[in-house]
């Protein structure tokens, strides 16, 4: 009996320690994926770059649902003439009411992913994230706010 209640308290203790472990590689999966959606949408804003030699209009600084259309279906609204759907978002990455987000889990509550474009042709783009500024020698980014560092950007504006 006394080997059984050893066994099942070293079991105890091994779980306890291993599920830190596992909540951080959950987080850090999570941060992939957001950054490898943000990838998928800078490299959609690039291609709607090289098919109509313009970026997209419509942008308010943030993939909401005129971007999602735009960028996602094969409709002719918006400066996309031609029907092409440039992005293929996945379920967990869409709201109704909000657009293209960050999928349930990583935040709180589902937020839109932030979008810059180097309008001015400079190859530059300057922002700052929290008290942190960022220079990124590129014509997009798209980048969310670390949930656990609000200074730091997960996506490709870093």
């Amino acid at each position: 009996m006394v080997e059984l209640l050893v066994v099942i308290s070293i079991i105890g203790l091994l779980a306890g320690l291993g599920l830190p472990a596992i909540n951080g590689a959950l987080q850090a999966g999570k941060k992939a994926e957001v950054s490898a959606m943000a990838e998928s949408i800078k490299t959609a804003v690039n291609a709607f770059y090289a098919e109509y030699s313009t970026y997209p209009s419509n942008t308010a600084g943030k993939t909401d649902k005129d971007f999602l259309t735009l960028m996602s279906t094969t409709n002719t609204n918006g400066g996309n003439y031609r029907g092409i759907a440039f992005l293929e978002v996945p379920p967990k990455f869409t709201n109704a009411t909000l657009g293209l987000v960050t999928p349930s889990g990583f935040y709180k509550a589902q937020s839109n992913f932030f979008l810059a474009i180097d309008t001015n042709g400079t190859g530059v783009l300057t922002n700052t994230v929290g008290s942190t500024k960022y220079v990124v020698p590129s014509s997009v980014a798209v980048w969310v706010v670390d949930p656990k560092n609000a200074n730091k950007p997960v996506g490709t504006f870093r």
